[in-house]
């Protein structure tokens, strides 16, 4: 209830803040006659527009301001045929007359041409929304997957001509931080002026002089009426069967404010959690160079078919979103993003899994009926300081996220229940300042802290696996308990020296991580009696972690050519002891992990990258614990291995071309990675249970992978279409019941896709994935596995008389495996919508499956064995909702 005031509160201090008098006035001619339609612009001492307007007919004009605060403010008057007028305001109340002298204006001459066009201007790639946005679309991602070149996945996650964007700003400011959903589904595509490409990005703005920075970002330039005024809509839904869609939106975007708060509750499958998805997370947790264990219990779940999510999930959620940025000045600003997500979900499936062997096949069935109950509050607060001579950026969050699943299962004939909770509480702060002195140099610091506490517990009854957990006699129930805290900093320093074109960067840090593993796997006899499965399924395990390293960077860029080299050198050490499991040990490694990274700009819009790099790693605590963990109702893990060590070679390539008059983009990317490790788990398979025990046995993972990208729009027929290949293989080893297999995987992938617009009144979307997968494994007789995926989606969108529009949308899916009967489905979606202009409100009727269909068959290929699952999903659901803008 507190979130939902501080949000009414935003509401209230928006809309009272232009509940002020007017300044008005009159624009003439020379002759005293009124001049209609003149611009009339209000402006501050800076020269920012504060708003704007129009005269009538009568040449009168009445602009709002939100204070009495006037000093140095001024109006402008402006239109064609006539001088430019400006004038000092000195008084509210004072009606204002302005006399406008006539001009002789030379205009160039314009060839008007009814077609889509990009502009560039150095790194920066214009797109007009409205170019490519039909009636239909509200928000401007709906107009983003139109667009030439620029790709939106599933998820929200959006990519330019095969890069990931870095960020997506609006109106040039960072407002959420990676998690830019909501921004993409809530601003609407009439208030975005221009979509900026924005390819280099450096977002520090004393680093944009020598600028190394290959990231790609989005910018939302929006326009000059849509920062005047608090936007958003509210959405009321309801359904069969007993369904329900509720949204509430508020959004401003003025000079020092800018929000997106968010408040949203359904059940028909839309899960709002996306909302807060950060698409670049792993490369985020990987600069952070904290590694440490996810969740190490799980219910064992077949995880989710291969459907989009709305068509499977069974929810009932709330989300609460709140983005607010405010700016001091131009180099100073607080941004605070809060957030707190509540889900209910059920899940219901069937599972048939065959692991095959060289003398023998593992064979065990499943079904689960699971409730699911996920959730999470997260409270980040982000102070950023960037102006030409410092940069000063202090981010804390605060994420607690309680985890619940309750299930009935069967295995193998065997009725089972589950409850597994999980409850993870992460503490950071990250602190980075830099100072750019007189000589140019810059200087460095950095620091973070971090603090961890993820307990979990799995209850199983009745107890399971009697032979191997409790002598063969029948028992009760089992219980398995993990904590796992942690505490982490990571520290450095660092000092560059900036010659024109080229840059030496030397940094100096270390990192701690201290972390404590705790387990015990307790069973409860038939006599109600709880005792320790044995003394071999508990672990006390202290574990240290230590990296004191340097490292050296040398950058070179100009017009052409980019290049970095960069010597990390780090002392690592890590000690480690369990003293139940007389385990006490110590390791210390001298790492250098050289990496070259070239980009070169064959022409002004095309380039090619190479990229090389060592890397060194090590593993984490676990991969060294030696009491049994029961991972899930059919998995034992344990280790007996020294801490895995990697070493990985890698080698990249790309080709980026572009012609953007045209709207043509081609990109290509190559990659090859040797990963030699020291370990390797050793899995015991049994139809009702496997067993893992990590051993100490050498063997390489290597991976070549190929992808080819193309984009363009046709403008005879305004449409953009696009398509793509990918392929990857892979080679690595199992040890499966003693045997050692060698694998060759491969996989590869079609893409094809088109937004047309067929006529003035009908448009036409068309995707299509092909993809084919191999599996071998490199022995005599060895049973190859071949896996095959056509998913097609299409969508007509048709206006049929003013205001009213129809969309009809269909998803077909088949799905061949060489040992299984082919699966097919075709899925089919209606919706109406109409639009009420005179109270800013469309009323819209949609039905989702309408073939009904309530069990849904998928295949799962993974080396040497096969799953297939069928999964209980929605069946036919039709909505009414009212969604009311402002």
């Amino acid at each position: 209830m507190k979130i939902f005031a501080i949000t009414l509160l935003f509401l209230f201090i928006s809309f009272s803040s232009w509940a002020q008098k007017p300044i008005k006035g009159l624009v003439k001619d020379a002759n005293g006659k009124g001049i209609e339609s003149v611009n009339v612009i209000l402006k501050d001492p800076e020269g920012n527009t504060i708003n704007f307007t129009r005269t009538n007919r009568n040449g009168e004009f009445s602009i709002a301001i939100k204070n009495d605060q006037i000093n140095g403010y001024k109006i402008e008057a402006s239109s064609i045929g006539y001088k430019k007028l400006s004038t000092i305001i000195t008084n509210v109340s004072k009606s204002y007359d302005l006399v406008m002298q006539n001009s002789e204006t030379a205009l160039e001459t314009v060839t008007v041409k009814n077609r889509p066009s990009l502009t560039a201007r150095g790194d920066t790639l214009n797109y007009r929304p409205s170019d490519f946005a039909d009636k239909q679309d509200r928000s401007i991602g709906d107009v983003l997957k139109k667009m030439p070149g620029i790709e939106v996945a599933e998820d929200g996650k959006i990519s330019y001509n095969g890069k990931s964007i870095s960020n997506l700003y609006v109106d040039g400011d960072n407002l959420l931080d990676d998690k830019y959903n909501i921004g993409t589904k809530s601003i609407p595509q009439g208030a975005v002026d221009k979509v900026q490409v924005i390819q280099n990005d450096q977002p520090i703005k004393m680093m944009r002089k020598n600028n190394m920075s290959d990231d790609v970002a989005l910018n939302l330039v929006l326009k000059d009426e849509a920062k005047l005024k608090v936007m958003g809509d509210a959405t009321v839904g309801a359904g069969m069967p007993n369904r329900f869609d509720e949204n509430l939106t508020a959004m401003l975007f003025n000079k020092k404010l800018k929000f997106i708060n968010n408040i949203k509750g359904n059940n028909i499958g839309n899960d709002p959690g996306i909302d807060l998805t950060s698409h670049n997370l792993s490369d985020y947790l990987k600069k952070l160079d904290n590694d440490r264990p996810g969740g190490l219990l799980s219910t064992g779940a077949a995880g989710v078919p291969s459907l989009p999510q709305s068509r499977y999930l069974f929810n009932k959620a709330g989300l609460v979103n709140l983005n607010n940025l405010y700016k001091f000045n131009q180099d100073l600003q607080l941004r605070a993003n809060l957030s707190y997500l509540y889900d209910q979900r059920n899940q219901q499936y069937n599972k048939f899994s065959q692991t095959y062997l060289s003398d023998q096949t593992i064979s065990y069935a499943e079904s689960q009926n699971n409730a699911i109950n996920p959730q999470k509050l997260r409270a980040q607060f982000n102070l950023n300081g960037n102006a030409d001579k410092y940069y000063l950026n202090n981010n804390f969050v605060l994420d607690y996220a309680p985890f619940k699943t309750s299930s009935a299962f069967i295995i193998n004939h065997v009725a089972a229940n589950q409850v597994l909770r999980q409850q993870t509480l992460d503490i950071s702060n990250e602190f980075n300042y830099r100072k750019k002195l007189k000589s140019e140099d810059v200087i460095n610091l950095y620091s973070y802290l971090n603090s961890t506490t993820q307990p979990e517990s799995l209850n199983i009854t009745p107890g399971l696996n009697a032979d191997i957990l409790n002598n063969g006699n029948t028992y009760l129930g089992l219980s398995q308990y993990i904590k796992i805290p942690t505490w982490y900093t990571n520290n450095y320093a660092s000092f560059a020296f900036v010659n024109n074109h080229f840059v030496q960067t030397y940094k100096a840090g270390f990192n701690v991580q201290q972390q404590q593993l705790n387990s015990e796997l307790y069973r409860r006899q038939n006599n109600q009696q709880t005792e320790l499965v044995s003394g071999n399924t508990v672990n006390d395990l202290d574990w240290l972690k230590t990296k004191i390293y340097a490292d050296a960077t040398y950058e070179f860029t100009n017009d052409k050519l980019k290049a970095g080299l960069s010597l990390p050198l780090s002392y690592n050490l890590i000690k480690y002891s369990d003293d139940i499991n007389e385990l006490d040990k110590s390791l210390n490694k001298l790492f250098l992990n050289p990496s070259l990274n070239i980009k070169y700009q064959t022409s002004v819009e095309n380039y090619v990258t190479a990229n090389y790099s060592f890397r060194n790693d090590l593993g984490g605590i676990d991969d060294v614990y030696r009491g049994t963990v029961l991972k899930n109702y059919r998995s034992l893990f344990a280790n007996n291995a020294p801490i895995s060590e990697s070493k990985t070679h890698n080698i990249g390539a790309g080709f980026n071309f572009r012609k953007a008059m045209q709207m043509l983009f081609i990109n290509l990317t190559t990659n090859y990675s040797d990963a030699e490790l020291n370990t390797i788990s050793s899995y015991s398979l049994s139809n009702n249970i496997q067993q893992r025990v990590v051993l100490p046995l050498s063997n390489h993972i290597r991976t070549l992978s190929f992808n080819a990208n193309a984009s363009k729009y046709l403008f005879a027929l305004k449409s953009t279409v696009n398509g793509g290949i990918s392929f990857s293989q892979s080679q690595y080893d199992q040890l499966q019941n003693n045997e050692l297999f060698a694998f060759n995987a491969q996989t590869i992938s079609y893409k094809l896709g088109i937004e047309a617009k067929l006529t003035n009144f009908i448009n036409w979307s068309y995707l299509a994935n092909f993809s084919v997968t191999d599996n071998k494994a490199k022995v005599a007789d060895a049973i190859k596995t071949n896996f095959q995926q056509l998913r097609q989606q299409s969508t007509l969108a048709i206006t049929t008389f003013r205001n009213v529009y129809v969309n009809l949308s269909a998803e077909h899916l088949f799905t061949h495996q060489s040992t299984q009967p082919n699966l097919k489905y075709l899925f089919a979606d209606m919706n109406i919508k109409y639009k009420y202009l005179k109270i800013k409100t469309d009323f819209e009727f949609g039905i989702t499956n309408l073939a009904n269909i309530k069990s849904f068959d998928a295949v799962y290929l993974s080396a040497n064995s096969l799953t297939t699952g069928t999964y209980y999903i929605p069946g036919r659901v039709a909505m009414l909702k009212a969604t009311f803008s402002f």
